[in-house]
């Protein structure tokens, strides 16, 4: 009876279908009922890993044979892809070429540019130097009235000026002074007269004399001697009053040498600059000399900046003068003139009020 009924619990039990057993079933079966349950659960086992293992075997050949397709999409891909990687490397080398083209003409027209502005500068100093040539025997006097010339004639009042405010001077033996007239000939308030010595030493004596007069007069007016300079030298010379005021009043004894170079004492030495760049690096080894410069310096880096010039190539021909710009390239020439001191005139005219000499025609 017993046995009966441990087969029909068996029977029961198999018609579940996870045959889940609890614990204590388990150990209330014996014998033959045990290895019957034991045999079974291993047969279900064996079911569920074969079915676990057919569909893992057919998820692997669906993503091997997906991986292979994959593959086979790739390998067609790749000598698109190298095709294109061949074109972009080609236009890579064909933009290489063309930079380095373009390159070597920016390193040409650098250098080209270079070498025009430095004979632009040359020109300009030669011309610069060829205006102080002309100009080298030159006596400038400023302040006389308008109209004297016409009563005793501009040669004689030079004469008389240095006979009344030079005396000593005036017993000594002097070139003779060129044929003067006022220029620009249309008649305007303190226009200078030029006049032309013959030798240069004859003007130096004059101006020194002048510089040690200080002060010269005309029937009581107040005049001034000073050479006579270029416009390109003109300029830089200005540049260099402020500081000349400022060595004077510290007893360093400037002086303005010809063209436009500062020449002052300096620890018992005589220096010499040619623009007040080289002044201010030589200042800063000098503590003494910077500190007398300081307030003009300092003034001088607080002023604004001009406004860059565009840059001109003039050329002297037998024509005339010609100038040239060099950015857009108009072209003016002004009138023929008879010879280089005519056209020496037509500068000063532009550059201010001016009186020119010329050799009389004999």
């Amino acid at each position: 009876m017993k046995r009966h009924k441990t087969v029909t619990q068996m029977r029961a039990k198999e018609e579940t279908t996870e045959n889940q057993l609890s614990d204590q079933e388990i150990l209330s079966l014996q014998g033959k009922d045990l290895s019957l349950l034991m045999l079974k659960m291993m047969q279900d086992v064996g079911h569920k890993l074969e079915a676990k293992t057919d569909n893992l075997q057919e998820t692997l050949t669906k993503e091997i044979q997906d991986r292979k397709r994959e593959q086979e999409e790739m390998q067609n891909t790749i000598p698109e892809i190298k095709n294109s990687l061949d074109a972009a490397n080609s236009r890579i080398r064909e933009a290489e070429e063309e930079i380095s083209k373009v390159e070597d003409r920016r390193v040409e027209i650098t250098d080209r540019e270079q070498k025009r502005e430095k004979r632009l500068k040359t020109n300009e100093e030669s011309l610069r130097e060829l205006w102080d040539h002309v100009k080298r025997t030159n006596i400038r006097i400023i302040g006389v009235p308008e109209g004297e010339e016409r009563e005793k004639g501009t040669e004689k009042i030079l004469k008389e000026t240095i006979a009344k405010n030079f005396p000593n001077m005036g017993k000594e033996p002097l070139t003779q002074i060129q044929e003067a007239q006022r220029l620009p000939y249309k008649i305007n308030p303190r226009r200078h007269i030029l006049t032309q010595r013959t030798k240069i030493k004859d003007r130096e004596k004059i101006l020194k004399a002048a510089r040690e007069k200080k002060q010269i007069t005309d029937k009581g007016t107040p005049i001034r001697l000073s050479a006579d300079f270029s416009a390109e030298t003109l300029q830089p010379r200005r540049e260099w009053h402020d500081t000349l005021n400022v060595m004077k009043g510290k007893n360093r004894q400037p002086r303005l040498l010809s063209p436009a170079r500062l020449s002052c004492r300096f620890q018992g030495e005589i220096k010499s600059f040619t623009d007040k760049q080289r002044l201010r690096e030589f200042s800063n080894t000098k503590p003494a000399l910077q500190q007398i410069l300081k307030e003009l310096l300092q003034a001088e880096e607080k002023r604004p900046q001009q406004e860059t010039k565009i840059p001109q190539m003039t050329r002297l021909t037998s024509q005339g003068i010609h100038t040239v710009k060099i950015q857009n390239h108009p072209r003016t020439i002004r009138p023929p003139k008879s010879d280089i001191l005519r056209r020496a005139a037509v500068q000063m005219q532009d550059t201010g009020d001016a009186l020119a000499i010329k050799r009389p025609t004999t």
